[in-house]
């Protein structure tokens, strides 16, 4: 009897881009796998949802939405006489396909907590590497351009740049998830006047003003929704609920944890010690373990493990206020000591629930230029070719500074 195979070719349904083919049988099986599917459980903007409750979307969605469009970029890069061969089309749409792959539960909160000295770009390229043996070294060329090692410039520029298809997704994605129209970017138009120049990636000088449009929106995004508050508080807390957890786990102390969490909570994780068993239990840790344990953690002896963790299952978080200058040490003072009488912890604690940190962010930076295409075939810089003033302002870092304290 003939076995069934399944068909490989399939399409998905995307809000925002509608149909997406998946285009042949190897990215079908590598967007099958395991590794892959537990970006379904890693939610995109992490805590966002708490300030814009539509933003549920997940690093999944996000993944397959850059290998939609970056089929786009090379069927008009083609179109303009760009030589790109089936290995290459082949190996960035993996390319773009995985550079997520490393990111832990809640997006960023890991880095900072329990796992350390290690960033999800390190992780991603321990997960390709492996999915690389796994697919009988089909994934070398991919790993090649991700890595930035590739010959051809561009290749690496429209994985990771200051205009890479990366971005062209997440910004539009977000916007359209959290309803902020002012991060809503034309990415067909963007990518529609991508060209190829001495091996660069730039845009001809009909898509100006698309440019402009980007820069700013992702401007704007930044403090109306990556940066936004509440969103900054909410990360914060489930930094220190972690880090809190992981020192408990020190200690010998039980934490209630899934297996997967609990290896990383009991264990020492850095760069150095990062085994193909650290791997594994990566691949199996993701949203649904934190956020069940927080859960449980509400009803723990530790007091500040406990009121960290029903700050977030319940939504009520700390103050914040955020200002251009730093906090005077006074005012960090004032607020530690009305944190220690208020909620009877201890000096040593206080830090959890009273603690101020720089924000910056930087639109856009002369390091990595965006390149215009003049008529003259000339290549310009952006932030000069541009006739909007606020580009050269877009080019300074902005720092500004916040306090976090209980209500």
């Amino acid at each position: 009897m003939k076995k069934n195979t399944p068909n490989k070719l399939k399409i998905l349904n995307d809000p925002i881009y509608g149909f997406i083919q998946i285009p042949n049988s190897l990215i079908f099986d590598i967007i099958e796998h395991p590794y892959f599917q537990r970006l379904r459980r890693i939610t995109q903007m992490g805590f966002s949802n708490l300030v814009y409750p539509g933003a549920n979307h997940t690093r999944f969605h996000h993944a397959i939405g850059c290998m939609h469009l970056m089929q786009k970029a090379i069927s008009v890069l083609r179109f303009k006489q760009v030589q790109i061969s089936k290995e290459e089309e082949n190996a960035l749409c993996i390319a773009i396909l995985l550079h997520d792959i490393g990111h832990g539960a809640y997006s960023h909160a890991l880095e900072h907590s329990i796992v350390n000295g290690i960033s999800h770009e390190e992780i991603s390229l321990k997960f390709m590497r492996q999915l690389n043996k796994e697919f009988n070294g089909e994934l070398t060329l991919a790993i090649e351009i991700f890595e930035g090692k590739n010959p051809r410039k561009f290749l690496g520029q429209l994985i990771s740049s200051q205009l890479d298809i990366d971005r062209l997704d997440y910004l539009k994605r977000d916007s359209f998830y959290t309803g902020v129209t002012e991060g809503n970017i034309s990415s067909d138009r963007l990518i529609a006047m991508m060209n190829v120049k001495e091996d660069e990636l730039v845009i001809e000088e009909k898509g100006i003003y698309s440019v402009e449009k980007f820069l700013i929106a992702r401007r704007l995004m930044y403090w109306q929704v990556y940066l936004h508050k509440t969103g900054l508080v909410a990360e914060h807390i489930l930094m220190n609920v972690l880090k809190r957890a992981k020192q408990l786990a020190e200690k010998g102390e039980q934490l209630f944890a899934s297996a997967a969490l609990h290896y990383f909570l009991y264990n020492p994780i850095s760069i150095d010690n990062f085994t193909d068993k650290t791997l594994k239990m990566f691949s199996n840790l993701d949203d649904y373990d934190v956020f069940s344990a927080i859960k449980e953690w509400v009803n723990h002896s530790d007091k500040v493990l406990a009121m960290l963790s029903k700050m977030i299952v319940d939504r009520n978080l700390l103050r914040i206020e955020i200002q251009e200058e730093k906090f005077s040490e006074a005012y960090l003072l004032k607020n530690q000591q009305k944190a220690i009488k208020e909620l009877e912890i201890s000096e040593k604690d206080v830090h959890y629930f009273v603690f101020q940190q720089p924000i910056t962010h930087q639109a856009y930076t002369l390091k990595m230029p965006i390149f215009i295409l003049n008529k003259k075939g000339k290549l310009e810089d952006i932030a000069t070719a541009s006739d909007q003033l606020n580009l050269q302002a877009l080019t300074i870092p902005v720092v500004k500074h916040f306090i976090c304290y209980p209500k």
